[in-house]
């Protein structure tokens, strides 16, 4: 793992990479990420989500193997699970891992599963951010299947970024695609769409938390809807969660 004192070196690293990789497609980041030294121990983090399939697909063709992390909060829809199985069987995943969060803090912060009623960060930090540090405990990056357009926090993102707090390389391989360029790969592949797509449920996250979306809103309009709230916590910038309408 890279300590926080080499964060120096590994800024300029990352600089390197993503001026290297400029004019680079996806592929040829996981390909990277996934073989040369400089990335270490690499896993890929998944919610198996509306457009999830896209960069679960890049990566099978890549490595078959490569440790795919799927987040359970335990308040998933029961077509996200179904949905999970299915898609890791037809790529032919062999390393899914499902992660949850520690029994034993669940009883003690959230013991009647109500906490995302009245704090939803905290539900967030529980269910996800710290299940995921834990599992990530032995990696030194991890994939994500982020996006610019997804939102005004993402809007800079680059392939390759840096955790200053954990000093981890977080690889955005489909940083620079378009919603256009998303369904044009899964319709392409012939890859199956996460069921509640089709009821109106473009961005699917955990079911108290997510709505559906009306025609013309953005397609994260249904997450944590009527809230200042754009991340759940796992992505930060400059080692902070950032809110919206705020800059990096």
């Amino acid at each position: 793992m890279t300590h926080v004192t080499d964060i120096k070196d590994l800024r300029d690293t990352i600089a390197s990479l993503n001026t290297e990789f400029r004019h680079h497609g996806a592929t040829s980041v996981l390909e990277a990420a996934l073989s040369r030294p400089e990335f270490g121990k690499i896993a890929m983090v998944s919610s198996f989500g509306a457009e999830s399939v896209a960069l679960l697909h890049l990566v099978a063709m890549v490595d078959r193997t490569t440790p795919v992390l799927f987040i359970d909060t335990q308040m998933l829809f029961a077509e996200t699970l179904v949905y999970q199985t299915e898609v890791a069987e037809r790529l032919g995943l062999k390393n899914v891992r499902a992660i949850h969060a520690d029994p034993a803090e669940l009883a003690r912060r959230d013991p009647d599963g109500r906490l995302h009623k009245t704090d939803t960060d905290a539900c967030c930090t529980l269910r996800k951010t710290e299940a995921l540090d834990g599992a990530l405990a032995g990696y030194d990056g991890w994939i994500t299947g982020r996006k610019r357009f997804q939102s005004g926090t993402r809007a800079q993102m680059e392939f390759f970024e840096i955790e200053a707090a954990t000093g981890r390389i977080k690889v955005n391989p489909l940083a620079f695609w378009a919603p256009g360029d998303v369904a044009a790969y899964m319709e392409e592949n012939r890859l199956p769409r996460h069921p509640l797509v089709a009821q109106g449920y473009p961005s699917i996250g955990c079911a108290p938390c997510t709505s559906k979306v009306k025609p013309g809103e953005d397609p994260r309009a249904g997450r944590w809807r009527g809230e200042e709230k754009e991340e759940c916590g796992i992505h930060f910038v400059n080692g902070r969660m950032v809110r919206k309408g705020e800059t990096a």
